[in-house]
Order: structure tokens, then sequence, then C-alpha cells
């Protein structure tokens, strides 16, 4: 048995605006398959698919308070590209912001709701990724993060050291996951989190048992009746375990 990542859920208080600004940050296209969730994914994609992770960005009243523990890299093949990124990006509603990064050859900037990304500068690493280089998640122990996502999914450990922990797909496509070491603390619940789907055939429920196992614990966020359950990894990130597609 095995999951993997699918998407990522991004909750805003205007999930269309936001939802807007990343289709066309990304080239991607929106739908939603219900109110209150804007659903972005690549045009022609057939999901779910590892040569992308998606976003559903849903509706959520409660307001940005600190830092997003989890963000995404954004990739670029040349300079020229990434400083015509960031002009369009700003354009778009994207402002500069200061979270520590110092003199970095990368730019920092957030969506209308000021949650927070990344455009990279070129990195050969990053060339086949698509939009998304990478979707990044702050951690006290990069180690800890690598053993459990790393049974967690059936994705393949690419490096880890004190300082971080880098899976991607076993198919060598699509985003990387990369966890970096970061001094801050989890304070509240995660406004940007992780959505894993097992395959088809497989048991959800034998599948949230063998993650907590692996060290995932329940957590009640208030989502009720659903046919997802909701866990937290061994720092407390939450994450959703969706049935089996």
């Amino acid at each position: 048995m095995a999951t993997r990542l699918v998407q990522i859920h991004l909750k805003a208080g205007d999930e269309s605006a936001v939802g807007r600004f990343w289709a066309q940050a990304l080239g991607w296209g929106m739908s939603s398959e219900e109110p209150g969730v804007a659903n972005l994914e690549p045009e022609g994609f057939v999901y779910p698919d590892p040569a992308a992770v998606c976003i559903d960005v849903v509706r959520d009243p409660n307001p940005k308070t600190v830092k997003n523990r989890v963000h995404v890299d954004l990739a670029t093949t040349s300079a020229a590209h990434q400083a015509d990124l960031v002009a369009c990006l700003k354009g778009l509603g994207a402002t500069p912001v200061e979270v520590g990064q110092g003199d970095v050859p990368w730019t920092v900037l957030a969506d209308p709701e000021g949650n927070e990304f990344c455009v990279l500068e070129p990195r050969s690493v990053y060339r086949d990724t698509g939009p998304i280089a990478a979707v990044v998640v702050d951690c006290a122990d990069p180690r800890v993060m690598a053993r459990f996502w790393g049974e967690a999914m059936d994705w393949t450990l690419h490096e880890v050291t004190d300082d971080q922990a880098v899976l991607r797909s076993a198919k060598g496509v699509g985003p990387y996951l990369e966890f970096l070491r970061t001094p801050d603390v989890k304070t509240v619940l995660n406004r940007v989190h992780l959505d894993l789907r097992p395959y088809p055939g497989d048991d959800q429920a034998a599948e949230v048992a063998r993650l907590r196992a692996l060290g995932a614990t329940d957590i009640d966020v208030g989502q009720g009746d659903v046919p997802w359950t909701v866990l937290a990894d061994p720092e407390g990130n939450e994450f959703c375990v969706l049935t089996p597609l």
C-alpha cells in the first residue's frame, strides 16, 4: 500500500480571487467542484497524475495571522524569465514580502491574501518540474520528516541532511517536496496543507491505520462527517487522506 501527493489545499477568504491569481500565475485552468472551492490544474490534465500537484483553493473566513509553514517555489529558466515572471506576478496582485530571507537570488512574494511563495532563480534541478518547482514545508527536523514522509508515500527520497529533506515522485516527474529546517514553531492550523490519495483498489481505512503506525495522529479541525481523514505528521502539520482514485 502507498499514498501519493495529489494536491495542496489553500485556504482563502475569497477563493475565486485567489484561484484566479494562481491560475494566471501558473498558466493553469480553474474550475469548481462545489461552492467555495476553486480547483486549479494544468489545461488538458487528467487527475491524478504525478506530473503536477494540483491546488484546491477553499473558502475559509478565518484570516491569515502568521507566516505559512507550507509554500510553493516557482521555477524559471533564465534570469530574464525570472524578472519577467516577477513583474507579471506583481501585475496580477502579488507583493514583495520580507520573511528574513536576506540577500538571496530568489524573490519572495505574497499572493493577494498574503500567502508567501518564492520565484526561484534558474536551477537545473527544476528544469522539468513544470511551473511549480517545489512544495516546501518548514520543519524542525528534516530527518524525522524524511522518515515519516518517505514511508507515508511512494515518492523517492533524493536527499536528507540536518537542514533539508527532498522527495519527488518515483516516476521522476512533477515538483519536488522539500522539508527545510527553520527556527519557527508551529502555533496555528496551517492555511496550506498536503492532500494524499491512495491508489485505486487500496483501502483508505487500512492506509490511515498504516500512517498512524508510522507516527501520524488524528486531529479535529472541525471537518465533521467527511469522506476524507484528517491526520497530522510528527511535527503537527495537518494533512488529509482522500478516498482512493
